[in-house]
C-alpha cells in the first residue's frame, strides 16, 4: 500500500480551480504547508470570461499578483444596460477611474483561463504548495487530532488495480465546485440542483466586434432571458454570454449548443444585439446550478469554499469573487488557530456564510428584475433611468468596497 509523507500541519484542498489555488496561495503566504489534489491531469484552459471586481483584485494584490495579471486583463469604463425592445442604453454605470478611486482597486474582466493560469503559475512556485494533479480523492475520515484522505489515480492512464495511497493532515478544504466530492460524499450534503436557467457561451477576436463595445461591459435585459459581453485578453478578444430560461434536455451538464435555435431566440431584439449573437460560428451552453442559502459549510476538520460551498447563479457577477474572498478568510482563520483547527473552520464560517448569501440573493433577486416582463419591465427600466449613474454604482459599495481585514 502506497504511503504519501504525512505532516500533521498539512491542509489538503480538493479542487485546483480559481478558489482551491487562491486558497493555497493565501495559506502558503502565511507559511501554511498545502497540498492541491485534482483529478484532472493537466490543467487545460477552457470556460469564458469572469469579471474580477475590486473586491477581488483586493486579495490578488495581498498575493502579489497584480502585475501578472494586468496583461491579461481589460478595465471596462462603464456598464451599459439595454433592453430586449431598444439597443439605446436605460442606464450607465460607471466603472474605470471612478471605480478604482472610490473603492481602492479596479474593476476588471479576464478570461477563466488567463486567470488560472497566473494563479497556478504562483502555486508552483511557491515551496509550500505541493500540487497532486491526475489525482482522485476517494474518501476522507477525521477524529479529534487529524484528517485521513484515501487517494486514487485518475484519467486514462491509471490502472485501476493499483494500491490506494493515504495521507494523514490537519484539514481538507472542498473546493471542488459545484459537483463537490467534498460536499456530497465527504460530508453528506445535499449537492447543488438546477435552476433552470442556461448559460451560452462564446468568445471570438474583438476585431470582429463593433467599436461600441470594445471598452465597456454590455447588459441586455429581456422577458426570460438577459444577455451579457465585454472584451477580454487585454482587448484582443469579446467575451458574449447569453442567459435564458429554459429546460435542460441535454444527458450531460454542458454541451455544443444549437446556434440557430439561439439566435431564434432572440430574433425579435434590437439589430444590434442580434449582430453580435450572430458573430460567434459556434457557441458551448452550461446548465447552471444552485445551492439554497442556509447549509453549513464545516464539520470539524472539514470545510468547504467556493461553488462547492454556495454555488449561485451568475447574475451578480460574484460566483470567482466569492471564492477569492472565501480563499482569504480560510487562510487567516486557519493561521491563526492550527491549535484548533475545527475552531478555526467554524470562525471562517462564521466571518463568511452571511456574506456570501447575501450575494446569493442578490443574484436571485437580479434574475427576476433582469428577466421582468411589461408592464414590469417599463417601470424597471424607468427607475433606472431616473437614477443618477454613480448612485446605481454606489448601491453596491457594500459588494465592491469589500477588502481584507487589515488591508
Amino acid at each position: 500500500m502506497a504511503q504519501s509523507r504525512s505532516d500533521a500541519n498539512r491542509i489538503f484542498i480538493a479542487g485546483a480551480g480559481i478558489g482551491g489555488l487562491t486558497a493555497a496561495l493565501c495559506l502558503s503566504r502565511r507559511s501554511r504547508p498545502v497540498t492541491v489534489i485534482e483529478q484532472a491531469s493537466e490543467l487545460r484552459p477552457v470556460g469564458s470570461g469572469l469579471q474580477l471586481p475590486p473586491n477581488t483584485m483586493q486579495v490578488m494584490r495581498e498575493l502579489g499578483l497584480e502585475d501578472a495579471l494586468l496583461p491579461h486583463v481589460v478595465a471596462p469604463r462603464a456598464i451599459q444596460v439595454m433592453t430586449a425592445h431598444s439597443e439605446d442604453p436605460v442606464a450607465e454605470i460607471p466603472l474605470g477611474a471612478t471605480a478604482e478611486k472610490r473603492y481602492g482597486a479596479p474593476y476588471l474582466v479576464i478570461h477563466r483561463a488567463d486567470l488560472q493560469a497566473v494563479l497556478l503559475q504562483a502555486a508552483r512556485a511557491s515551496a509550500g504548495i505541493t500540487l497532486r494533479l491526475g489525482t482522485r480523492l476517494r474518501d476522507a475520515a477525521q477524529n479529534a487530532d487529524r484528517i485521513k484522505l484515501e487517494f486514487e489515480r485518475a484519467g486514462d492512464d491509471a490502472d485501476p488495480q493499483a494500491p490506494l495511497d493515504h495521507d494523514t493532515g490537519a484539514a481538507l478544504i472542498g473546493a471542488d465546485g459545484v459537483w463537490s466530492t467534498v460536499r456530497r460524499r465527504i460530508m453528506g450534503l445535499r449537492g447543488a440542483a438546477f435552476s433552470g436557467r442556461t448559460a451560452y457561451r462564446a468568445v471570438i477576436p474583438v476585431s470582429e466586434v463593433p467599436q461600441r463595445w470594445r471598452n465597456v461591459t454590455g447588459l441586455w435585459l429581456g422577458p426570460r432571458a438577459h444577455i451579457v459581453h465585454y472584451p477580454l485578453a487585454g482587448g484582443e478578444q469579446f467575451n458574449l454570454v447569453a442567459l435564458v430560461e429554459e429546460d435542460w434536455q441535454e444527458e450531460v451538464w454542458s454541451a455544443q449548443a444549437d446556434r440557430d435555435a439561439l439566435l431564434s431566440r432572440f430574433r425579435d431584439w434590437p439589430r444590434g444585439c442580434r449582430e453580435l449573437l450572430s458573430l460567434p460560428s459556434s457557441w458551448l451552453k452550461w446548465a447552471l446550478c444552485s445551492m439554497d442559502p442556509g447549509t453549513s459549510w464545516v464539520d470539524g476538520r472539514f470545510a468547504l469554499l467556493g461553488d462547492a460551498a454556495h454555488a449561485m447563479l451568475p447574475f451578480a457577477a460574484q460566483g470567482a469573487a466569492m471564492a477569492i474572498e472565501d480563499a482569504d478568510a480560510l487562510a487567516r482563520h486557519l493561521s491563526e488557530g492550527m491549535d484548533d483547527v475545527p475552531r478555526a473552520l467554524r470562525a471562517y464560517e462564521a466571518e463568511r456564510q452571511d456574506r456570501a448569501e447575501r450575494v446569493m440573493r442578490l443574484s436571485r433577486a437580479n434574475d427576476r428584475i433582469y428577466h421582468m416582463r411589461r408592464p414590469l419591465s417599463l417601470a424597471r427600466d424607468a427607475v433606472m433611468r431616473a437614477l443618477p449613474s454613480e448612485r446605481l454604482l454606489a448601491r453596491l459599495d457594500w459588494l465592491y468596497g469589500w477588502r481584507p481585514p487589515g488591508a
